[in-house]
C-alpha cells in the first residue's frame, strides 16, 4: 500500500466508479467502454 503525503496529512485515496443511467441502459460498451477503461487504468497507474 502506497501512501501519499502532504504538508500536514497522510492519505491513500481509492476510487470506485459507478455509472447508473435511467432504465440502466449500457452506455459504456464497445469502443467507448474500452477507451474509458484504458484512460482510467492509465490515471490509476500515474498515481
Amino acid at each position: 500500500m502506497k501512501y501519499r503525503y502532504g504538508s500536514h496529512t497522510v492519505f491513500n485515496i481509492q476510487y470506485h466508479f459507478v455509472f447508473v443511467t435511467k432504465y440502466r441502459y449500457q452506455i459504456l460498451k464497445g469502443d467507448v467502454g474500452l477507451k474509458i477503461r484504458e484512460l482510467i487504468r492509465q490515471t490509476c497507474e500515474a498515481f
